[in-house]
């Protein structure tokens, strides 16, 4: 947590994650405050990280984390049915849907917020995860422990939000407002797609990836699909003493503007421009 910030999370978590060890389901009081810490994060109270409007920055919570990585300690084993599904689990699953449309396949854990006007076809959202207002799961899409997905997002078939727990200062994946990722496309290890971002299908972005504007050739911030912007997964060839080979950029196709409607069709056409699609 930055100097500026407060949880809202009470601090007798801290004292609990400094004699984590100790820790066992017999604890009672202990897992009151532990249940009642990760239920604020169930309803949105409170959350792993969110950006700072101030710095542009991403706040990560330690708390929210410790919460959650508590909870593992002071929670029983439970067995649960749900129709002909079994479960053998310590976290139960979500029963907090208030305006959210859940097709049947989506599972949720508690400990994850889903705002009013969700829709999550089947899908996973894990524990700690944050996905705002209007925006779209899609089939077989997986949601991360601690990612943070924004509003009036769509995360296509099959796409894959890396998710984080430890350490808990580590940044967990931010996928703002606006943002589109095409089909199958994997986005980990605390990278970040900003506002209005569009990749394309099979776009794999992780922290560490380079990032390349495709019209001036300029290398962008590690890790981040620009804000407003068309992406796609490419090859830069890099030398070693074994020969040259293709190693994997992410590459800026096209500059959107600022606030532009996301139209599928002509996005589709862009992409398929450069053999790719949605």
């Amino acid at each position: 947590m930055t100097s500026s910030y407060t949880s809202p999370l009470p601090d007798q978590i801290d004292e609990l994650w400094e004699r984590r060890s100790e820790l066992t389901p017999d604890h009672s009081e202990a897992r009151e405050i532990i249940t009642g810490a990760i239920d604020q994060i169930d309803e949105g109270k409170a959350r792993v990280a969110f950006v700072d409007p101030a710095t542009d920055g991403v706040v990560v919570d330690e708390r929210a984390k410790r919460s959650i990585l508590l909870g593992f300690k002071v929670l029983d084993m439970k067995e649960s049915t749900v129709g002909d599904f079994y479960h053998h689990d310590r976290m139960p699953l979500k029963t907090r849907f208030d305006g959210v449309r859940v097709v049947a396949g989506a599972i949720a854990r508690w400990g994850s917020y889903l705002a009013p006007g969700v829709v999550l076809m089947p899908s996973f959202t894990n524990i700690g995860a944050y996905v705002g207002s209007g925006t779209m799961v899609d089939t077989w899409a997986t949601v991360g422990s601690c990612a943070q997905v924004g509003e009036n997002v769509h995360l296509s078939g099959g796409v894959g939000v890396g998710g984080v727990l430890e350490p808990p200062q580590a940044s967990p994946v931010i996928i703002e407002d606006e943002a589109f990722l095409g089909s199958r496309s994997m986005v980990v290890e605390g990278a970040r797609v900003r506002k209005g971002a569009k990749l394309g299908a099979g776009t794999i972005l992780t922290s560490s990836t380079r990032v390349f504007d495709a019209e001036t050739g300029e290398e962008l911030a590690r890790g981040e699909a620009p804000a407003w912007s068309v992406c796609v997964t490419a090859n830069r060839t890099k030398s070693f003493p074994g020969g040259d080979f293709g190693m994997p950029v992410l590459l800026v196709l096209k500059r959107l503007e600022e606030g532009q409607e996301h139209d599928k069709l002509a996005l589709n056409d862009l992409l398929r421009e450069h053999g790719v699609n949605a």
